[in-house]
Order: structure tokens, then C-alpha cells, then sequence
């Protein structure tokens, strides 16, 4: 890079990092209250015998003269406490203590071994709420999305155990209520509690029911048949009764107590119920309903989807601070053989040149779009339990990147031989062919970039309790152990992909398609790394929008792990783009990519204890 170049880099460096500090720092203020809310990371060793993590928020009139309402939130399978944002930010803000949860297995507590012990979990999170001197007791609730909600119905049974109940109101979000008993028989597990469901009217897991004909039903006609109208007639039958409906509270008195049943409607999908202002109402206003708030403010007055812009600044800071750290590692003097003066530039093509390219492009797409299914359901992508690998969801993905990967690597090696190599393709020029040292160098590079990089993020989740996120996609610290399962085989095969990748689309791909609007081409082979995820997304989702059923019903979720493929194989490739242009080198952005999207999969995802 020239020295003009150089400055610039740096000057983006710097606000890169002030775009992260900002971020951490309005994550702060927000999730605070302005500093009227201490926020506590919480590990507590359980009954059951490991330990759990938590985010506690309490408010600032919360004290033992004056006990507020507790809450404990969870999170869904395959997620972390951070994905209750909106839900903690805004309940703690009305003043309710919150008790963010990590479920077993999950963030930072300890890795269980089967899904019984996982949604046990929430119970453990209530008693450690009702021990705190400024917690009612008297005024806990609890809510859950996904598998968090099922952990809400297991928590219900535990304290139906006890000597003591503790729970006096609970929100099922995306989960099923428990409608009847092990004999088929309508039954009211709630009892006397207030209880609720926010029923997402596209909700690809639960939410279904049988109709006369002993057809399953669509998730938005769930209110209208016979479990959801049960949960409404607090457990009876409700058969020849009128039809009650959704955003309605209804009372009955069980046991001397007034209690509530409700179930909220929104026109959502199952993954969309934590980024919702209308599934955050709904939270509002339940727990408004049951509970009541110390600092009652309308369901609608919601500041969370602030603190997701700033979050969302934040990863865009750890973007360019990838890119441009990296750009400047290769001016010091020790890494310096790594850079170029000048940056490359794109390749001549016309002809057959370009049918190679445009067909490469879509073979690609049509591969990564076609075997995504069949690897996902033939590779224990999504266990209950440890079944050859820790964690199945990573497993799953890895697999399917190293199929695209693998394909990349045969589709240029075809390429090269049958039209590059007599067309003048010289593999030591374009950067595919290195020496030994240069590997090491690299390698060695891509180490610093990636701890640095993550340094950012430890130091924001210390000092701030902040990371950098959006809706589904989670940049995070990571314990130990995390590391440890990563190396293998996860790392290895996502490094086949990332590697394979920016070497295609740096060294067989980047030519003057655009003429002289070299970023045409960039965005060309961005959108085709993104191709498959959109193609997939789209077959699912629009015959269910339409009123129809999910294209891949016996694949929902693993379809659901495509969205934050969505940011990140097109971010990636034009990442892995600039810093080619700058080193002509395509496996030092590729070890760098594919060591960040393995920690990224394997610290938000669920670890499977082998014992």
C-alpha cells in the first residue's frame, strides 16, 4: 500500500475502534437505565450438581424494605442470555428484577448431557431469584423462548413438587403449553399461576394442533382449536364452548385466586420472537397484567431496539477492524514480504473467460443450494444428546461448508487445466502457489489478527457487558472449553471453505467484469456466496407466508441456522476481497474468516457434556 493508503487504513482503524467503544458503551448506558440499574454476572453452583450463569439487572428501588417483582428469562435452544435483550432490557427498566439466564450447556454455564438436565435449568434460576432479600416471592415469574419455554413447563412441574411453590406467573414464548396429562386427558398444570403463551402466528416448531380430520394444522390458525382453547378454559375441555380468542385475558378464580389466562398472537416467525417489538409488548404487558410493575410504563415505549443499533455499530466495527488491522500487520517490517505496494489488480477476461466465470459462479450456488438438506438430515446435525460430536448445529454447518469448499477447490482445479492454464493463468502470480515461509508468516499473522480481533470483544464484555450482535448473529466471548472443542472439527472444516473460497473468488474470480468499477465484481461474488442461504430461505418461507406449509418441514431448523449466513458469507467475501487486493495472498483472509466463523459457531450454539 502507498503511504496515502496506509493513513487512510489507519485512520479507518481508529474508527473502527471508536465505533466498537461506542457501541460497548451505549450497550452500557442502555441495559443500566442510565446507571439506575446494577448490572451482575452471576455463577452459582446448582443442587443437580454444575453450575450456571446469569445476568442479574436490579433496579435501583429494589431493596429489602422494598422487594421488587423477579423475573428470570431464558433463552431458546442453541442461543445465550444476550439473545433476551429486548426482554431484560425492558422489564428491568419497569423495574422487575432480572435474572438472564444461561441455560446448561449453553454460554457460559456448564455442559450437561442430555436435554433433561438442560431444562432443568430455569428452576435452578428461580430458586437463586427467590433468595435475593429484594425479590417479592410473593411476585416471580418466569419466561422462556423455545426450548426456554419448555424449560418454563419443566420448572412448573418442579415447583408443583415442592413444599414451597415459588412461581406465581410464567409466559410461554414459541412453546408449547402443556395441554393434557399422561393419560390424553385435559389437565391444568398451571394451577392457580397466571399463565400465558405468545403464539407466533409462523412458528416452524410449535403451535400446531389436529383438526376434525385428523389433519395437523397450520401455526396461525392455532388459536382456534382445541389445545389453545383448552389452555383458555384453564385446563377444561372445550368442546360445545364459545370460541375465545387471542390478545384476550381471561380470569377465573382456582384455589381462592384469581388467575389469569391469555394468549397473544402475533404475525411473527419462531426466530423473530426475540427481535419483536410485538413479542416484547406481549412480555410488557403479561407480566404488567400479572406481576405488576414497580415502574409501569405503556408495552409500547421499548428503547431495546436501540441498543440493537448499537450493537449492531459495534459488529460493523469488528468488521473493519479485521480488514484494517490486517492491512496494517503487513507494513511492519517483519510482515512486510506479506503486502504489495500496489494493489492487485483484477484479471482480463472475455470470452470463454467470462462463461467460466459466470459458470463457476452458479455451479457453486446450485451445489451449496442443493446439498445443504441432505447433509443436515443425514449427519445428526440437531441431537438431544452427545452423539459423536459436542455440538451438532456447528457440526452440521461445518460439514456443509466443506462440502461447498471441496466443490470450490474441484471446480478450480477442472478450471485451471481445462481453460486457465493455456489462457495464461499463472498460479504463482495470482497468489495460489506459496512458499513455505510466507505460509508460516501467514499463519502466523492470521493468530495475531484473530486474538486481537477477539480481545475487542473480552474487553467490552468485561468493562461493559456488552457485545457485538444482531438478531440472530452473535459475536461473543467464549470460555475455555470453547476453544478446545473448536480445533476439531469444526475449524478444520470451515478453514476448507474459507480457504477454498478466497482462493476462488480472489484468484480465479476477480477480474474486470465492471470494467473499471472493480467493487462490481465484489459484490458479484459476494451475492453469490450468499446464494444458496437465499435460495433455501426463500423455498422455505414463501409457500408459508402464503398460507401453505414449510417447504422443509422435517428440516426447520436447520433452516433456521441460514440466517446469519446471511451477513456472514457476503461480509466475508468482500473482506477476504480487500485484504487479497492488498497482499495478494488468499489464504491469509481465509485462515483469519474461518478461525472467526468457527468461534462465532461454537461459542452461540449448545455443547453436549459426553458424561
Amino acid at each position: 500500500m502507498s503511504k496515502s493508503k496506509t493513513r487512510k487504513t489507519a485512520i479507518i482503524l481508529c474508527i473502527s475502534i471508536i465505533l466498537m467503544l461506542v457501541s460497548a458503551v451505549a450497550t452500557m448506558v442502555i441495559q443500566t437505565g442510565g446507571g439506575s440499574i446494577t448490572i451482575k454476572e452471576l455463577h452459582w453452583e446448582t443442587d443437580s450438581g454444575f453450575a450456571m450463569d446469569g445476568w442479574l439487572f436490579i433496579p435501583g428501588g429494589a431493596t429489602a424494605e422494598n422487594p421488587a417483582p423477579g423475573i428470570v428469562t431464558s433463552h431458546g435452544m442453541y442461543n445465550n442470555k444476550g439473545m433476551q435483550d429486548a426482554n431484560f432490557v425492558e422489564l428491568a427498566r419497569r423495574g422487575y428484577v432480572v435474572l438472564a439466564q444461561d441455560m446448561p450447556s449453553h454460554g457460559e454455564s456448564d455442559n450437561v448431557n442430555n436435554v433433561g438436565l438442560v431444562t432443568s435449568g430455569l428452576y435452578q434460576s428461580v430458586k437463586v431469584l427467590a433468595d435475593l432479600p429484594y425479590v417479592d416471592k410473593s411476585r416471580i415469574g418466569i419466561t422462556g423462548h423455545s426450548m426456554g419455554g419448555m424449560s418454563c413447563n419443566a420448572a412448573i412441574e418442579l415447583d408443583n413438587q415442592a413444599e414451597e411453590q415459588l412461581i406465581s406467573a410464567v409466559l410461554l414464548n414459541c412453546a408449547d403449553a402443556t395441554y393434557v396429562d399422561a393419560d390424553g386427558a385435559w389437565t391444568n398444570i398451571y394451577g392457580s399461576r397466571d399463565a400465558g403463551i405468545m403464539a407466533a402466528q409462523y412458528d416452524e416448531f410449535f403451535m400446531q394442533d389436529t383438526d376434525e380430520n385428523g389433519n395437523t394444522t397450520l401455526p396461525k390458525d392455532y388459536v382456534q382449536y382445541n389445545n389453545a382453547q383448552s389452555f383458555l378454559y384453564f385446563g377444561t375441555d372445550p368442546t360445545g364452548q364459545e370460541l375465545r380468542q387471542a390478545d384476550t385475558v381471561y380470569y377465573e378464580t382456582i384455589d381462592g385466586r384469581e388467575a389469569v389466562r391469555v394468549i397473544y398472537n402475533p404475525a411473527i416467525t419462531h426466530p423473530w420472537a426475540h427481535f419483536s417489538q410485538r413479542a416484547t409488548s406481549a412480555v410488557i404487558s403479561f407480566f404488567e397484567e400479572t406481576l405488576g410493575a414497580p415502574n409501569p410504563l405503556p408495552a409500547d415505549d421499548q428503547i431495546w431496539q436501540v441498543k440493537e443499533a448499537f450493537n449492531l455499530v459495534g459488529l460493523i466495527g469488528f468488521g473493519m477492524f479485521i480488514t484494517c488491522f490486517t492491512l496494517l500487520m503487513v507494513k511492519t517490517p517483519f510482515f512486510a514480504s506479506l503486502g504489495r505496494e500496489e494493489p492487485v489488480a483484477p484479471r482480463t477476461v472475455s470470452g470463454k473467460g467470462k462463461a467460466w466465470f459466470w459458470g463457476s459462479l452458479l455451479l457453486g450456488a446450485i451445489f451449496g443450494s442443493a446439498v445443504y438438506i441432505p447433509i443436515m438430515l443425514n449427519a445428526k446435525t440437531f441431537t438431544v444428546f452427545y452423539d459423536g460430536w459436542p455440538q451438532s448445529s456447528p457440526w452440521g454447518v461445518c460439514l456443509w461448508a466443506a462440502a461447498c469448499g471441496l466443490f470450490a477447490i474441484l471446480s478450480m482445479v477442472v478450471s485451471y487445466f481445462a481453460f486457465g492454464k493455456k489462457n495464461g493463468l499463472n498460479l504463482k502470480e495470482v497468489g495460489v502457489r506459496i512458499s513455505l515461509p510466507q505460509l508460516g508468516k501467514t499463519i502466523l499473522l492470521a493468530a495475531i489478527v484473530i486474538c486481537v480481533a477477539f480481545g475487542c470483544v473480552f474487553f467490552t464484555d468485561y468493562f461493559f457487558k456488552a457485545d457485538f450482535r444482531i438478531w440472530v448473529l452473535a459475536v461473543k466471548t467464549f470460555a475455555v472449553d470453547k476453544v478446545a472443542v473448536a480445533v476439531f472439527p469444526y475449524a478444520v472444516f470451515f478453514l476448507v471453505y474459507y480457504v477454498g473460497n478466497s482462493v476462488a473468488l480472489n484468484c480465479f474470480n476477480y477480474n474486470d467484469i465492471g470494467g473499471k468499477h472493480r467493487w462490481i465484481n465484489t459484490i458479484i461474488v459476494a451475492v453469490a456466496a450468499v446464494l444458496p442461504a437465499v435460495v433455501l430461505l426463500l423455498m422455505q418461507y414463501l409457500p408459508f407466508f402464503a398460507g401453505g406449509d414449510l417447504m422443509f418441514r422435517d428440516a426447520n431448523m436447520q433452516v433456521v441456522w441460514l440466517f446469519p449466513m446471511l451477513v456472514v458469507l457476503p461480509v466475508a467475501a468482500i473482506i477476504s476481497r480487500k485484504i487479497y487486493r492488498a497482499t495478494n495472498n488468499p489464504y491469509l483472509p481465509g485462515i483469519i474468516l474461518g478461525i472467526i466463523v468457527t468461534m462465532i459457531s461454537c461459542s452461540n450454539t449448545l455443547t453436549w457434556s459426553p458424561t
